[in-house]
């Protein structure tokens, strides 16, 4: 059953958000900013306010604050592999997903080198991209991409059999465009970089936030994401198959340990940020229902989705009706997370961006939004980029309405 706008929870939802009672200008501010990073739920400030109050310490300690860190590590570790089905050997933190995916690129090019292949592909945010290409170029590998239509948002699929070769050892895709909000067919490009004998690479930082993600559903041997898009704080999450994870040769200090997944996490990791990850997993959890742990991830990030797809059918109901805007989208055979990019005839997307914070109070962002290749072939980049506005599970009928009011003021 669909979930509906009166049936969902959201001033309950709303009431475990502090930052949704700032108000700019005498408004209540209705944040519109999510596919940038989504306002952080109480409880992971509260996790880590406690974490740093209590007394922090580095691991491997003899004395009880170390062993709590090794225990917040330890569970939420436990955690995020019910929330992406995978083992907790496989996870590891890091600055973000940047980062991480920097260092698991540099490490697996010291396996290859000339006459190898790596593919990317033109609807990704460069962080799954730029990594993989530095890379290659520097292990002098051949780059491949994956095209995108401009005209349907959605990437030619049909290529894959010219794309992807014997000679092909890896495959980068995200699992939703962070622009458009597009999800992407990632079971099928993984499907096919496994017959070839590649690494299936998937960004699914844009999707954490609004879809259920099962690791081997999708094929993915490496699961990048970053808790700061899904209500947590500024914590990048790797998950890499086993089997990857243990030949990767990571760069580190020799003193660190050489296992997994403690290889990939160089230097001190943020102990309080990954309590907060904890919590807003937590957030998701608290949805649900069900016998596991699992289950009632599940549960509770489909009720989140609901919700959301029922506010984006309005939204993009209305950004349809207004004469002025241009609406890059796939259609509506393809699924696609609450994430709208957009432009305004006769304005900047900037000049409108500023006009709905000034006069409305509601914050939404414009640019390319690292979607570079994306912009460029829809003809947005020299001209500002997008106004792109996305949806969380705290906000409202009312502020969706409001948002279109707002541009019809234009």
């Amino acid at each position: 059953m669909t979930q509906n706008v009166t049936s969902f929870p959201v001033q309950s939802v709303r009431d475990q958000f502090p930052a949704l009672k700032r108000t700019f200008h005498e408004r209540t501010v209705a944040y519109f900013d999510g596919p940038g990073g989504s306002q952080v739920v109480k409880s992971a400030i509260e996790a880590m306010t406690a974490y740093m109050e209590r007394g922090g310490a580095n691991l491997h300690g003899s004395f009880p604050s170390s062993w709590e860190t090794e225990d917040i590590i330890a569970d939420t570790k436990a955690l995020i592999s019910d929330f992406l089905n995978v083992k907790p050997a496989e996870v590891a933190f890091g600055a973000n997903m940047t980062t991480l995916t920097l260092a698991i690129a540099r490490a697996l090019g010291r396996q290859w080198g000339a006459g190898d292949e790596i593919v990317v592909s033109e609807i990704d945010h460069r962080a799954n991209v730029d990594p993989w290409i530095q890379m290659a170029k520097d292990q002098g590998m051949t780059i491949r991409w994956i095209s995108v239509d401009p005209n349907s948002m959605t990437l030619n699929l049909d290529e894959l059999q010219h794309v992807i070769n014997e000679n092909t050892k890896l495959v980068a895709v995200g699992l939703a465009s962070n622009a458009v909000g597009t999800i992407n067919d990632v079971p099928t490009i993984a499907e096919k970089a496994h017959e070839a004998g590649a690494i299936v690479a998937v960004d699914a930082v844009h999707g954490a936030p609004h879809i259920t993600i099962d690791r081997d559903q999708l094929g993915a041997d490496i699961l990048l994401c970053s808790a700061y898009k899904f209500f947590g704080p500024h914590v990048g999450i790797a998950a890499i198959r086993e089997a990857v994870f243990e030949k990767l040769e990571v760069y580190k200090l020799n003193p660190a340990p050489s296992f997994i997944p403690d290889k990939l996490e160089t230097g001190t990791q943020n102990h309080e940020g990954i309590g907060g990850v904890k919590a807003a997993i937590e957030f998701f959890e608290g949805f649900g229902t069900g016998d596991t742990r699992r289950e009632r991830l599940v549960s509770g990030i489909k009720q989140i989705e609901e919700y959301e797809n029922s506010l984006a059918t309005r939204m993009r109901e209305g950004l349809r009706s207004l004469d002025k805007v241009t609406l890059y989208e796939a259609d509506d055979s393809y699924a696609k997370t609450p994430t709208f990019a957009f432009t305004l005839d006769g304005y900047t997307p900037q000049e409108v961006c500023e006009r709905m914070t000034e006069e409305h109070g509601i914050f939404v962002a414009d640019g390319d939004f690292y979607a570079t290749t994306l912009s460029s072939k829809c003809g947005v980049d020299q001209s500002g980029g997008w106004i792109r506005a996305g949806l969380a599970p705290y906000n409202t009928k009312e502020e969706v309405d409001r948002f279109l009011h707002a541009l019809q003021q234009f």
